[in-house]
C-alpha cells in the first residue's frame, strides 16, 4: 500500500491505491480529524454554497435577461460551484464511518467534483478575460462580449472540464481496503505515471495557467484604471485585489500540498513521517479550498450595486408577506430594479 493511502481520499479522491508497498501507520488526531471535524465542515459549506449559490441563480434567471458575457459567466460560475459541492453530503457520510454508496456512485461522485473544480476554475478565468476586454478593450468589448459567445466559450469550457476529469473516473473504484470498504483511485501496480499525470494536471489547470492568467489581466486593468481615479475606480482596484488573493489563499497551499504528494509518488520524497504530514497537508488545504466555493458569490455577484437590487427586488414581496400581520401589507417603499447586472457595461460594475 502506498505510505499515503491508508489515509484514504475524503475529498478529491486523490490518494492512489498502491499494493506493493507497505504502510505507515496512521494516526489517531488524524483520525478523529476525518470522523469528527470534516463531516461538520462538509454539511456547513454545502449548505452555504447551495443557499449562495441558489440566490445567483435565482436573481439570473428571474429577474435579469442574460445579455452579455458576464451574465453567462456567473451564471456558469454557480452552476459549477453548486455541482463541485453535490459530492460533499456522501463525502460527509464517508469520513465518519466507510463508503456504503457503490462503485457506480463511487466513480460518479468523482467525476461530479472534478468536472466543478475544474469549470469553477476556469469560468473564474473566463470573468477576469471578459473584465480585462470590456476595460482596457472597450471598443472591441462591444463585439465580442455577447451572450452568444459566452454560451459557445461556455460549451468549450464544459467539455474541457469534463474530458480533464475522465481518468479520475476511470480509476476511482469501490475496494476493500483493511476490513474497509473505500472510494480510492486505484492504479496500475508499480506504476504512478497516471496518479502523477492527474495531479499534475490539477497543478496545471487549476493554478498555475488560471493564476497567471488572472494577474496578467487585472495588472492591465489596473493600469487602465490608474488613469481615470475616481470614487468607483478605487472601489474597482479593491475588488481586484480581493479576487486575486482570496483565489491564491484558497488555492495555493492545495496545489503545494498535491505536488509533494506527486514528489512522493515519484519517490523523491520517501518517508513515513513525511508521508503522514502530506496526507494531513492534502485534507486539511482541500478542505479549506472547499470554502472558495462558497465566497464566489459573495466576490462576484452580490459584491456589485444593481445584482444587490435585483435581489432586493426579488426578496421585497417576501419581506412585505412576513411584516405583513405588523406593517400592513404594502406598508414598505416601492423598488424599482435597475435592468443590468453588476458587471455587464460599466468598467466599476465588471469588477
Amino acid at each position: 500500500m502506498n505510505p499515503t493511502s491508508q489515509f484514504l481520499s475524503t475529498t478529491g479522491y486523490d490518494y492512489g491505491y498502491d499494493e506493493n508497498t507497505a504502510p505507515c501507520t496512521e494516526g489517531n488526531s488524524f483520525h478523529r480529524f476525518k470522523s469528527l471535524f470534516l463531516p461538520i465542515l462538509y454539511c456547513l459549506v454545502f449548505v452555504f454554497c447551495l443557499l449562495g449559490n441558489s440566490l445567483v441563480l435565482w436573481v439570473l434567471l428571474t429577474r435579469k435577461r442574460l445579455t452579455t458575457m458576464t451574465d453567462i459567466c456567473l451564471l456558469n460560475l454557480a452552476a459549477s460551484d453548486l455541482l463541485f459541492v453535490v459530492p460533499l453530503p456522501f463525502q460527509a457520510h464517508y469520513a465518519s464511518d466507510q463508503w456504503v454508496f457503490g462503485n457506480t456512485m463511487c466513480k460518479i461522485m468523482a467525476g461530479i467534483y472534478y468536472t466543478g473544480f475544474y469549470s469553477s476554475i476556469f469560468f473564474i478565468t473566463l470573468m477576469s478575460i471578459d473584465r480585462y476586454i470590456a476595460i482596457v478593450h472597450a471598443v472591441y468589448a462591444m463585439r465580442i462580449r455577447r451572450a452568444s459567445c459566452g454560451i459557445i466559450i461556455s460549451l468549450i469550457l464544459w467539455l474541457v472540464a469534463g474530458l480533464a476529469s475522465v481518468p479520475n473516473i476511470m480509476f476511482n473504484q469501490q475496494m476493500e481496503i483493511e476490513q474497509s470498504v473505500q472510494c480510492v483511485p486505484t492504479y496500475p501496480p508499480g506504476d504512478n505515471t497516471w496518479k502523477v499525470a492527474s495531479q499534475f494536471a490539477a497543478n496545471i489547470l487549476g493554478l498555475l495557467i488560471p493564476l497567471s492568467i488572472l494577474i496578467c489581466c487585472y495588472a492591465q486593468i489596473l493600469k487602465n484604471l490608474q488613469k481615470c481615479k475616481n470614487r468607483n475606480k478605487i472601489k474597482a482596484i479593491k475588488m481586484i485585489f480581493i479576487i486575486v488573493i482570496v483565489f491564491f489563499l484558497f488555492w495555493t497551499p492545495f496545489n503545494i500540498a498535491l505536488f509533494l504528494d506527486s514528489l512522493q509518488s515519484l519517490h523523491i520524497i520517501n518517508d513515513c513521517k513525511a508521508s503522514y504530514q502530506i496526507a494531513l497537508a492534502l485534507q486539511l488545504t482541500e478542505t479549506i479550498s472547499f470554502i472558495h466555493c462558497c465566497l464566489n458569490p459573495v466576490i462576484y455577484a452580490f459584491a456589485g450595486v444593481t445584482f444587490k437590487a435585483h435581489l432586493k427586488g426579488l426578496l421585497q414581496p417576501c419581506v412585505r408577506v412576513l411584516s405583513s400581520p405588523v406593517r400592513g401589507a404594502g406598508s414598505g417603499p416601492s423598488f424599482s430594479a435597475p435592468t443590468q447586472l453588476s458587471g455587464s457595461s460599466d468598467s466599476a460594475g465588471v469588477l
